[in-house]
């Protein structure tokens, strides 16, 4: 008898937390995809892909909402019916006849607890690689809408054109706009553009072939005719790489290698390269300098360069200055160590890239002339040089991230850093504390959530029988406040820990609060019934 009224109890709570979960999931996740949609522009079938990949994460709320709807109504329903007094006088506990939403609550809590560690990440990595997979669509798309797209994830390049060829993947008309930090860093324009998507895992790589292409930077008073060239630019994170994204598994990683964590990994990478520009400026100036200046020498694989300067300075990030009447710089054959020109030029700039093994150089000559032959070449790059050995040995002692530790950047520049590496050293460091921090609050919230899930549900099926004299609905109503109260105490509890160094476990303590206060809650609700 006890388990036949207890099957009736779970079928109707079943019944009603079905029909809810599908109704909530179903509008949640509808207006969950609004964003990407608009913001992406993406196509109806894309749009269904999206839609299934953002379920899991409407899940994760949902399911202990529909849980509680569930569990006060049936309870609700089942003592104003009297049907709650009819089993009591006929011996059955006040807990047996709980017994199911009991059932429910764990249920849902292990539920949840496994899709927020587990499943929710991997479906949003899924609608990632998704959104990437269509990337090609997404620009074109968006420039025949609006007529410019911003690269995500910061916008550092906004791609304008006249006219989109989907089809042929060429652009006409070509405005690209170089900022940083709102400011406009350079500007681009070409007359047509062949455009090349490279996927990579965790990023696409966007490359415009241009033609006809003239750029201006934000020191210059005219425009440079640069002919042909590329551009070339990471198509990042399109949902945001965030810590709340990630599996338990991930986490642990980053915990442990912090360069696995793109957001930190950029930053390293570029302070990296930047402190190797420091030290190549340094190392170039020095031997400027001196008595028997001779020429400066950079190799690489299969062309290298000798030059000569009256002058070396940093200029923007990862980028040395050359000055001289003139820059004389001979270009051999790294192989045969034959001469094949020499030019000069009044400027030239030396470009460093991020690569962590070890960075790039390359020379830029602006209106070089060929000593042999006197042709004026209007722009000439001579890449694939590296940094001279002693120099890649100081940087080298350590992983990019530690030698990018203010501590550490004394042992290889002989002088101050500049003011550029200052910043990213600080940006650095706050990004390593928030991470951690993050990752801190993140793992307790969706632990308390989870947990929490228990009680929420328990305190709903009191209420339910405690009002039964009233509506229905107004048990779930007032079942949602101790909700709504773990939930307020989860965010805060994050904002507390998310904004703390050496006290972020008080935010920790925020979390649990809530918990425990719940717990408090149905305890007392619980002790009142069993002594009505």
């Amino acid at each position: 008898m006890v388990f036949t009224l207890q099957r009736y109890i779970f079928r109707e709570l079943f019944k009603v937390f079905a029909l809810a979960t599908i109704g909530l999931t179903l509008v949640l996740s509808l207006g969950g995809i609004l964003q990407p949609v608009q913001e992406y522009g993406v196509g109806p079938q894309q749009v269904v892909h999206i839609l299934i990949y953002f379920m899991p994460i409407t899940l994760t709320f949902v399911l202990p909402m529909a849980a509680l709807f569930a569990s006060a109504l049936t309870y609700g329903r089942f003592a104003s019916d009297n049907e709650l007094d009819a089993c009591r006088a006929s011996g059955v506990s006040l807990f047996t006849m709980v017994y199911p939403g009991w059932i429910l609550a764990i249920l849902v809590a292990i539920a949840n607890l496994i899709l927020s560690f587990h499943v929710m990440p991997y479906f949003v990595h899924l609608a990632e690689k998704s959104l990437k997979a269509d990337a090609k669509q997404i620009v074109f798309r968006n420039i025949e809408r609006r007529g410019f797209y911003e690269l995500p994830p910061d916008g550092r390049y906004m791609i304008y054109a006249d006219h989109a060829d989907a089809k042929n993947d060429t652009l006409s008309g070509i405005v690209v706009i170089q900022n940083d930090k709102g400011s406009i860093k350079k500007i681009t324009t070409a007359d047509a553009a062949s455009v090349h998507f490279d996927p990579h895992e965790s990023f696409n790589e966007v490359r415009l072939d241009v033609l006809g292409a003239r750029r201006m930077g934000a020191a210059d008073d005219f425009w440079f005719v640069i002919g042909s060239a590329s551009l070339t630019s990471k198509f990042g994170s399109l949902l945001g790489d965030d810590i709340k994204f990630k599996r338990v598994n991930e986490m642990k990683q980053i915990r442990a290698d912090l360069m696995r964590f793109d957001p930190i990994a950029e930053i390293a990478l570029t302070g990296f390269a930047q402190l190797a520009t420091e030290l190549l400026a340094q190392d170039i100036s020095t031997r400027m300098a001196a008595a028997d200046a001779e020429s400066y020498e950079l190799r690489g694989h299969t062309r290298s360069v000798k030059f000569s300067a009256t002058s070396c300075a940093l200029e923007e990030q990862k980028e040395i200055s050359l000055e001289g009447r003139p820059v004389v710089v001979e270009e051999y054959d790294s192989v045969s160590r034959r001469l094949l020109r020499t030019l000069r030029c009044n400027r030239a700039l030396i470009l460093l890239d991020e690569d962590p093994a070890g960075p790039g150089l390359s020379l830029h000559l602006s209106n070089a002339r060929v000593d042999a032959t006197g042709q004026i070449m209007v722009h000439h790059i001579i890449g694939g040089l590296a940094l001279p050995d002693p120099l890649a040995q100081r940087l080298h002692r350590a992983s990019p991230l530690e030698t990018v530790q203010p501590d550490q950047t004394s042992s290889v520049l002989s002088g101050p850093p500049s003011t550029t590496l200052t910043g990213l050293q600080r940006q650095l460091v706050r990004t390593i504390q928030r991470t951690l921090l993050d990752l801190k609050a993140e793992m307790n919230s969706r632990l308390v959530f989870g947990i929490g899930c228990i009680p929420m549900i328990m305190i709903g099926i009191g209420l339910g029988i405690i009002n039964r004299g009233g509506h229905l609905l107004s048990a779930f109503g007032a079942s949602c406040i101790p909700a709504a109260v773990l939930i307020v105490a989860i965010i805060s509890g994050k904002h507390v820990t998310e904004n703390m160094t050496a006290q972020g476990v008080s935010g920790i303590v925020v979390m649990w609060a809530g918990l425990a206060a719940l717990l408090v809650l149905a305890t007392a609700i619980y002790a009142r019934l069993s002594r009505s």
